[in-house]
């Protein structure tokens, strides 16, 4: 009984990532196409990334953050020159595919691996701990880029 209760328990966990992180998907993906590609270029202030800088941002660390659970990168993304891809439709093609990699990744995982350790340069946590920062980042560059979007009156596409 108790094997079949952790076992819906680590289903549900997965689930539950898997279906906020598609959610952030949703939502930076309708929100990239709102922007046009000349606010693409827009940046708050000096130093600090464009819109699209942010976008590429968010893909990077999509793939960094996968590759710390074990699964590298595919051979045709480079992760160094990464944010200066340019182009609205090449900029949205990279995010689509780097949320596409890190979905099926997650869902790859073995629950029985959650409490194994990850490295993650910064600090040193478990592997459901690290699915959930891939979560934390995206949401928290989802919310970078609806204050980048309110800021040029681009209303988010889901709260009209």
């Amino acid at each position: 009984m108790t094997t079949f209760l952790v076992s819906a328990q680590d289903s549900v966990a997965t689930s539950s990532l898997q279906a906020s992180m598609s959610n952030n998907q949703q939502q930076i993906g309708s929100l990239t196409n709102a922007f046009s590609e000349d606010q693409y270029s827009w940046r708050p202030a000096e130093g600090i990334r464009s819109v699209s800088e942010a976008i590429l941002h968010t893909a990077q660390a999509n793939y960094f953050l996968a590759s710390k659970l074990g699964f590298m990168p595919p051979e045709d993304v480079d992760l160094m020159s990464m944010e200066k891809i340019t182009g609205k439709d090449k900029v949205i093609e990279t995010l689509n595919k780097s949320f596409v990699f890190v979905l099926d990744k997650l869902g790859q995982i073995n629950p029985d691996d959650y409490g194994k350790e990850v490295d993650l340069g910064f600090t040193k946590l478990n592997t459901l701990a690290t699915m959930m920062v891939v979560l934390n980042h995206t949401g928290e560059h989802k919310g970078q880029l609806i204050a980048y979007a309110r800021s040029i009156g681009v209303t988010p596409p889901w709260s009209n």
